[in-house]
């Protein structure tokens, strides 16, 4: 259910928790995201976002994806990138 009030839209209280569990299914479904390791965390109207990913152009997804869901949302990426790259040499095995 929504209410109008102001000129915008509001949803009813949801449950910080359920709000998180929303906001990670949907960055887990989505393909330009399909992340299952990260964290978030809902407080009031910030979302703070935890984990680590292989690119920045991933990371930013993160933020599309959330903004889409919920444009209001305030949200902190706090995602690490870790780049993963080829060892510098073959490893041999024996």
């Amino acid at each position: 259910m929504q209410s109008k009030g102001h000129g915008e839209e509001h949803r009813f209280e949801e449950a910080p928790e359920y709000r998180a569990a929303r906001l990670r299914r949907a960055l887990a479904e989505d393909p330009r995201t399909a992340e299952l390791g990260l964290q978030v965390d809902v407080r009031g109207e910030h979302a703070y976002l935890s984990g680590t990913v292989s690119s920045q152009e991933y990371k930013d997804q993160l933020d599309k994806v959330l903004h889409e869901q919920e444009p209001h949302l305030r949200v902190h990426n706090d995602v690490r990138v870790v780049e993963v790259a080829e060892p510098p040499d073959s490893e041999v095995l024996r």
